[in-house]
């Protein structure tokens, strides 16, 4: 695969740079440099090889979901606030 003058153009639109026409020819051969690189890859037999996922043996630790009593109570805690209502602290708006 080549990259031409109009995917350099296409790729500093979409990433919203703006080129000069003396950057666009060493652009497009780097970007040319990197894709046959990448190409490379191609030559790979990967036939018989599992996806991999994972490169470590991981496994979710799961805990039971236990309710527990808080020390402060609820009209403990609004005491202390300056303006509270509707059992909720009021606040300024943020905007």
């Amino acid at each position: 695969m080549s990259i031409t003058r109009e995917d350099v153009l296409h790729l500093a639109e979409l990433s919203s740079i703006s080129l000069d026409e003396s950057q666009i020819e060493p652009l497009k051969k780097d970007l040319d440099n990197i894709v046959n690189y990448f190409s490379q890859l191609d030559e790979l037999d990967t036939d018989n090889v599992e996806p991999t996922y994972q490169c470590f043996d991981m496994q979710n630790v799961w805990r039971e979901d236990n309710i527990e009593e808080f020390e402060a109570k609820r009209d403990n805690l609004l005491a202390l606030t300056v303006e509270s209502e509707d059992n909720q602290i009021k606040v300024p708006k943020v905007l």
